[in-house]
């Protein structure tokens, strides 16, 4: 069973940054670099998409709303999925999710909290 540990929340005041990480672990006849990866986060009510990644060094995508201020990145090396947020907004807080998928299979983290507050 693949397992997701989310790390890297806290409380920031608006404008300014903080990085998630995401490292995943109990990985039996697949590894890390199969499985896109995606960030979520939930502010009220369901989970929203937030970026996803393929490969190191692909494109990725990214919602709208955080669109040239969230970078999300990857490290196959370390099983780790990265976004870093700059230019947090108080729209930002909320719970943040990763997310492994790969064909059928999907595993999520516990979520780690983000506040962006003065």
């Amino acid at each position: 069973q693949v397992q997701l540990v989310e790390s890297g929340g806290g409380l920031v005041q608006p404008g300014g940054s903080l990085r998630l990480s995401c490292t995943a672990s109990g990985f039996t006849g697949d590894i890390f670099s199969d499985y896109v990866m995606w960030w979520y986060r939930q502010r009220s009510g369901e989970r929203e998409y937030v970026a996803v990644i393929f490969r190191p060094n692909s494109p990725a995508g990214y919602d709208d709303s955080v669109k040239g201020r969230f970078t999300i990145s990857r490290d196959n090396d370390k099983n780790t999925v990265y976004l870093q947020m700059n230019s947090l907004k108080s729209e930002d807080t909320g719970v943040y999710y990763c997310k492994a998928r790969d064909g059928g299979r999907e595993y999520w983290g516990q979520g780690t909290q983000v506040t962006v507050s003065a």
